[in-house]
């Protein structure tokens, strides 16, 4: 038996509910994790909320994210063993290996090992956003040294990631935030510069800022009005990667700008590494080394006990925060 959360209709924070379920062994295929500590993502609230890609069979679990200690493994599993210290990249279903609860089984092939003394919480944090980010910025925009990127949704876990990848491989990573509150914490963060949308001009700014020359990538998951402004900061044959719909408004497409510029308008989603074997892999690769390194390090806002689970979930609505939150078990 172990405590696991799950919903039985979708609605606020309050329908997360603590069970006391049994886990089976694991399958063949499959790992079985004590889990130590969770990531949350926006994900699993749209999830909750039913605004998600993906419907819930009732009831539902529900979590991407997870590092803990291996408690058993499948009969085909190998390279992990029992007692290592892993963590999860997430999976492409968010219910059939939710990982909110105290033990879990997931799929072999996406477990990886922590580096060594990497805390648990750090662990949980770093898959997710790393993953979105690397690919986005390095498997598709092809990011490289004195490339300037812009960076919406800046206070993210994955803006976070943004720039740090983006150093890794001395691009300037550029923050776009909605209000200066934040605006020294991104620089702390590893922003070059960061642009305040309320009070400046994003276009006059970026112009400024790249003698004219407009930025070659952005990375943005919002959409909405702003999308305009955008590609009038992007420099001629510049990619911008769309990988979310957060503004409510309708987006419009800029079409004498993207003709004019012969910009690329890309459609990005996390799954497409994570479904691609040798993507992934890269991708593995590059973080753990980043890992390794420190030059990659999640950045925690706040933690939770899994006991607090729906505050949790309350506190990352209310987007204020700088960096992932994390649940301890």
């Amino acid at each position: 038996m172990a405590r696991i959360v799950r919903i039985h209709a979708y609605g606020d924070a309050d329908v997360l509910q603590l069970e006391e379920l049994d886990v089976p062994a694991p399958a063949a295929d499959e790992v079985q994790i004590a889990v130590k500590a969770i990531g949350l993502n926006r994900a699993e609230v749209m999830f909750r909320n039913h605004a998600y890609l993906q419907e819930a069979q009732f009831p539902s679990r529900l979590g991407y994210e997870a590092a803990g200690v291996v408690n058993a493994i499948g009969s085909a599993v190998s390279g992990v063993q029992v007692g290592d210290a892993v963590a999860l990249i997430p999976p492409l279903d968010i219910a059939r290996w939710g990982t909110y609860g105290e033990v879990v089984n997931v799929p072999a092939h996406l477990v990886v090992k922590s580096p060594d003394n990497q805390p648990y919480e750090e662990a949980a944090a770093s898959w997710m956003q790393y993953v979105t980010a690397w690919g986005a910025l390095i498997e598709q925009a092809k990011l490289q040294r004195g490339d300037v990127v812009l960076v919406t949704a800046a206070s993210s876990s994955v803006g976070l990631a943004a720039f740090q990848i983006a150093r890794m491989v001395g691009a300037v990573p550029v923050a776009i935030t909605r209000t200066r509150s934040k605006a020294q914490a991104l620089l702390e963060a590893g922003a070059a510069h960061v642009i305040v949308s309320d009070e400046e001009d994003i276009v006059e700014r970026v112009m400024a800022l790249t003698d004219g020359k407009g930025a070659r990538v952005v990375f943005d998951p919002v959409g909405g009005p702003a999308f305009e402004a955008l590609t009038q900061s992007m420099a001629r044959g510049g990619i911008l990667l769309e990988y979310g719909a957060l503004s409510p408004e309708p987006t419009p497409f800029p079409l004498f700008t993207v003709l004019g510029r012969s910009l690329t308008l890309k459609g990005y989603l996390y799954s497409e590494i994570v479904a691609d074997h040798e993507a992934l892999g890269r991708a593995r690769s590059f973080i753990l080394d980043g890992l390794a390194s420190g030059a990659l390090r999640p950045i925690i806002a706040k933690t939770f006990t899994l006991d607090h689970i729906r505050d949790a979930h309350r506190f990352l609505e209310a987007n204020q925060q700088i960096g992932k939150v994390v649940v301890t078990v």
